[in-house]
């Protein structure tokens, strides 16, 4: 990305550039240098936390012909029922529990993005808070994080709970049943969870409200959650992926209001959050 801003309504900035320095021409009270004392990190977890997808990585490790199925069937089954469909293959196969853990510990995960977690949680100004919102699971997700020394990094991790049974097969469902009520997401999340909708959960229950919101995500189904953010706060968009070219497209006319910064590599999340 060059050096300026390419929109009126939202700031697009390489994560060369610093966050302070880019304030929407527009707004003045969207200088990233407004004093902040509370502020949540929201990290999407595949690709934006992780440097891989919990989901597909698993039957990459362990049986490539279901992983090969995964992608066949991808537009005819709805995915989280298609990666629960899956991992009662691979249980049938007699795959144990101890087999689907030990593929998850080795899943790519950046140092770089350990540390900076890790020091942003231990500042002490601004006071910094942390919620995951994913399409994994609730097993994926705490396994590769105690793996990595991350068990405590999120105050809530918002994802389709899953649990092993006595048999050793893991059990995934999707966040919201699809017997039941549905969200009313008109912006394109998948059925099992509207991200949007559970930030303003989140931030409705953690009053007062933060002076700053920073979304880290990749995919095309971030882009519900950044557009209930507010001009004083800040999207890391990993470039490449599905949220980058949602934003290109629709950012505008969605009334995208937060910040974006386009970033490649951990370290260049790193870098950025030095700037918070």
């Amino acid at each position: 990305m060059s050096g300026s801003c390419e929109r009126v309504e939202g700031c697009y900035v390489s994560a060369s550039q610093t966050i302070a320095s880019h304030p929407r021409p527009s707004d003045s009270s969207a200088d990233m240098d407004l004093k902040v004392e509370r502020q949540l990190i929201v990290f999407d977890f595949d690709w934006s936390l992780a440097d891989q997808d919990s989901d597909r990585w698993i039957f990459e490790v362990l049986a490539p012909d279901l992983r090969r199925k995964m992608k066949t069937l991808k537009d005819e089954v709805q995915w989280t029922d298609l990666v629960a469909s899956s991992l009662r293959e691979l249980h049938a196969r007699g795959t144990p529990r101890e087999s689907i853990e030990d593929a998850l510990k080795t899943m790519p995960f950046h140092p770089a993005m350990t540390r900076a977690v890790k020091t942003l949680k231990a500042k002490v100004n601004p006071e910094t808070k942390f919620l995951c919102l994913s399409n994994a699971n609730s097993v994926f997700i705490p396994t590769i994080l105690k793996e990595k020394g991350l068990e405590d990094l999120f105050e809530e991790i918002t994802t389709n709970p899953a649990e092993w049974d006595p048999s050793g097969l893991l059990k995934l469902r999707r966040r919201i049943d699809p017997s039941g009520p549905q969200h009313n997401c008109k912006v394109g999340c998948s059925p099992n969870m509207c991200k949007g909708e559970e930030l303003d959960s989140f931030l409705a229950r953690h009053l007062p409200a933060f002076d700053r919101v920073v979304y880290i995500g990749d995919g095309s189904n971030d882009f519900c959650p950044i557009l209930r953010l507010r001009s004083s706060d800040v999207v890391l968009c990993r470039r490449y992926r599905g949220l980058q070219g949602r934003i290109e497209r629709e950012g505008k006319t969605a009334g995208l209001k937060a910040h974006v910064h386009y970033w490649a590599g951990a370290w260049e999340v790193e870098e950025l959050f030095q700037q918070l």
